[in-house]
């Protein structure tokens, strides 16, 4: 029985920890996850609310998911979507569901309020089956070269993202720019 609710600070060491491990021996990761949250939640781009933690029944923080805000800009004008990095689960707990659980349930928070698109790279074959869909299908490219099929965005409402087109615009904290 796994229970999803709002990150506490009394969580911040367990989520390092649990960060750090499922990304570990991960091939497509540079290792700096478990810092990246930390940084995000010192940032302005942090949304406390979107800071998602999967307890089980005996309290142990099996997972963890963070929205943050960014940015689609394309000249003249902005529009402000989220980020969906990272997503963790504690390797004893991998292939059980909880990843998507945090999903699913961080798409109904963000919607809630009043978040419209997601935005995230992630791999090709898990992320489309939560309804991500290529960026490229909604005119919006990364500041980076990536693979096209790995950067993918949702609408979390009907045309969140239409006549939105642009390039993704990082909080500083991910290093990109």
């Amino acid at each position: 029985m796994i229970t999803i609710r709002k990150e506490e600070v009394k969580d911040y060491e367990a989520v390092f920890k649990l960060t750090e491990e499922a990304f570990r021996d991960m091939e497509h990761s540079d290792h700096q996850e478990h810092f990246l949250v930390e940084k995000l939640r010192k940032s302005e781009a942090f949304i406390p609310e979107l800071s998602l933690v999967a307890e089980d029944e005996h309290g142990i923080v099996a997972g963890h998911i963070l929205f943050t805000k960014l940015m689609i800009e394309n000249g003249s004008e902005t529009f402000e979507s989220l980020a969906l990095a990272p997503v963790s689960v504690k390797p004893d707990f991998q292939n059980q569901g909880i990843g998507g659980q945090l999903i699913r349930e961080g798409h109904l928070r963000a919607q809630k309020l009043g978040y419209q698109s997601v935005i995230l790279i992630g791999h090709e074959e898990y992320y489309p089956r939560f309804g991500y869909e290529k960026t490229s299908n909604f005119g919006i490219s990364f500041p980076f070269d990536i693979p096209e099929e790995n950067g993918m965005a949702i609408e979390l409402v009907e045309d969140g993202l239409k006549n939105k087109k642009g390039r993704v615009k990082y909080p500083k904290e991910f290093g990109i720019d």
